[in-house]
């Protein structure tokens, strides 16, 4: 595996947007150490992109301002994603979300791959087992759509419909392997997510839906990492902020807003005040 671009036929290109849990509840685990999951996942117009162009063998550059500390290599899951399709292809990753970050940025870019490389060449994706098999995740983010992520996250169910609105997402920075989080749980067993609604009229019902949800991860990823309850309570203080909490394992928090206006107005005022955080400021796609 190189890092070198190969090639001059005109390829595609995908993008691989930031996934976001607004609720993620562990309501189990299974004999084999996979945790059961109930959690509403939705996807952010901020993300990462995967270009990709015919070539004789499979390459991958990596490049875009969080791809520090990124290896191209083999093991590189946006690797693992095209060895699935069994193709050729010059792959470039323009790397826009943190790494390891609570927002599926490595299981949205191999979703990515393996969208562009199916169209790329006229191929079908790979089957259900094989997708899940490069992580809990990425089936969630093949579809790219909103949705109800049960069981290790293979079961996937469409989401009433949403209202429009917007997050803001905050990282302040700091590692917490996801491992680590899911070890420092206390309880294992909890409650599944309340009734879905038909609909949520507007952010206003969707905050308060969620105002009764939780994400069961947060509570031991602070323990491990307080900078995380630090971005959760800057967050919050925020005008026009509807909720705050974490998404996924950490370290990503997000905001709910309402509208554009106030979550562009949130992440300026967070980016002055916290010049170290990585912030965006997104509406959520309709899928």
């Amino acid at each position: 595996m190189t890092t070198a671009d190969s090639g001059a036929e005109a390829g595609v290109e995908e993008f691989a947007p930031a996934k976001v849990n607004l609720a993620l509840h562990v309501t189990g685990r299974q004999a084999d150490g996979y945790h059961l999951l109930d959690s509403l996942v939705v996807f952010a117009g901020v993300g990462d992109r995967i270009e990709a162009r015919r070539a004789p063998a499979l390459t991958l550059a990596v490049g875009g301002t969080m791809a520090e500390g990124l290896p191209a290599g083999d093991d590189n899951l946006v690797c693992r994603a095209a060895r699935l399709m069994g193709v050729g292809a010059a792959i470039r990753l323009t790397k826009v979300l943190p790494l390891a970050s609570g927002i599926g940025g490595g299981s949205a870019d191999a979703a990515a791959a393996l969208r562009a490389l199916a169209r790329l060449w006229g191929r079908p994706l790979p089957d259900a087992a094989a997708v899940a098999g490069l992580g809990a995740d990425v089936p969630v983010c093949i579809a790219g759509k909103p949705a109800r992520m049960q069981g290790i996250g293979e079961r996937l169910a469409p989401l009433p419909a949403l209202p429009p609105f917007w997050l803001v997402l905050a990282n302040p920075g700091v590692a917490v392997p996801t491992p680590a989080v899911f070890a420092a749980l206390e309880h294992r067993a909890n409650p599944p997510l309340p009734p879905l609604p038909g609909a949520w009229p507007d952010a206003a019902a969707l905050a308060g839906y969620l105002g009764r949800t939780r994400n069961d991860l947060e509570a031991p990823a602070c323990r491990l990492a307080p900078e995380i309850a630090a971005a959760l309570e800057a967050l919050g203080a925020q005008p026009g902020a509807m909720l705050a909490r974490m998404s996924g394992s950490g370290a990503t928090c997000f905001g709910l807003f309402a509208d554009e206006a106030g979550a562009k107005g949130a992440a300026e005022r967070l980016a002055r005040a916290r010049p170290g955080w990585w912030l965006a400021a997104a509406a959520v796609l309709a899928g």
